[in-house]
C-alpha cells in the first residue's frame, strides 16, 4: 500500500491564507463591508406613544445606528415607518418617515449597514414583511411577504432607493447589496423612482401596485 503523504506545514499555511484572502476579497469587494445594528424595540428608547382600548396604538422608538445615526422606528396602526438622521429630530423631516406601505407590515429586528471604505454608511438595507390579504393562513389571517427595502443615507434626503422580494430571488441579499453598492449614493429622492432589484414578485406587487 502507497504511504500517505501530508502536507507540509508551509503548505498549509499557505493554502489557510489563499483562503483568507479569497474570503476577504468577497466580503470587502470595493473596499465596502457591511455592520449590523438592532431595531428591537427593546434595544432602542421609546420617543412616545398613544394608548386606545388599554392597548399601543402608536408607537415611537429611537434606535443607535453606526456613526452616531440614529433610526427612527414609527408604529402606527400594524404599520411601520422607517427613517435615519443625525437625531429624531433630523430624521423625522426625511422623506423615509413618510414612506410607509398600504397593507399591515413590520421589519424585522436587524438592520445591515453598507459602509464605505473611509468608515461612513452610505445604505441601509431591512427586511419588511407584508401583509398578503388574498393570502390567509388558517387562522384567517393574511401570510406575510418578505421585502428587503434599500435606503439612502446622508448626505442627502434620507428615502427608499429600491425593493427586492425576496421568494422571487435565492440571492435576495446579494442583490440588495448590489442595488445599495451601485444606486444608492447617486438616488436623488424627490425625482428618481425606486427600483426593483431582481425579479418581480408578489411582495413588490403589494407595494408597488400596477
Amino acid at each position: 500500500m502507497p504511504r500517505l503523504r501530508f502536507p507540509t506545514r508551509s503548505v498549509l499555511s499557505w493554502l489557510c491564507g489563499a483562503a483568507i484572502v479569497a474570503l476577504s476579497s468577497q466580503s470587502h469587494a470595493g473596499g465596502v463591508t457591511s455592520t449590523y445594528s438592532t431595531t428591537a424595540s427593546k434595544d432602542c428608547r421609546k420617543l412616545s406613544s398613544l394608548r386606545i382600548d388599554d392597548s399601543d396604538y402608536a408607537l415611537e422608538y429611537a434606535c443607535r445606528g453606526p456613526a452616531g445615526l440614529t433610526v427612527l422606528k414609527n408604529e402606527n396602526d400594524l404599520r411601520e415607518t422607517v427613517s435615519i438622521g443625525r437625531n429624531a429630530k433630523a430624521a423625522a423631516q426625511q422623506p423615509a418617515a413618510a414612506q410607509g406601505f398600504g397593507p399591515f407590515n413590520s421589519t424585522t429586528d436587524t438592520a445591515e449597514w453598507r459602509m464605505a471604505a473611509d468608515g461612513k454608511p452610505f445604505a441601509m438595507i431591512q427586511r419588511w414583511h407584508i401583509a398578503d390579504n388574498d393570502d390567509p393562513g388558517k387562522d384567517g389571517r393574511p401570510r406575510t411577504k418578505q421585502l428587503l427595502v434599500v435606503t439612502r443615507l446622508p448626505p442627502g434626503a434620507v428615502c427608499h432607493t429600491a425593493y427586492i422580494d425576496v421568494t422571487a430571488n435565492p440571492d435576495a441579499n446579494a442583490l440588495a447589496r448590489q442595488a445599495a453598492d451601485e444606486g444608492a449614493q447617486a438616488f436623488t429622492c424627490d425625482r428618481d423612482k425606486i427600483s426593483i432589484a431582481g425579479n418581480p414578485g408578489r411582495a413588490t406587487a403589494l407595494v408597488l401596485p400596477k
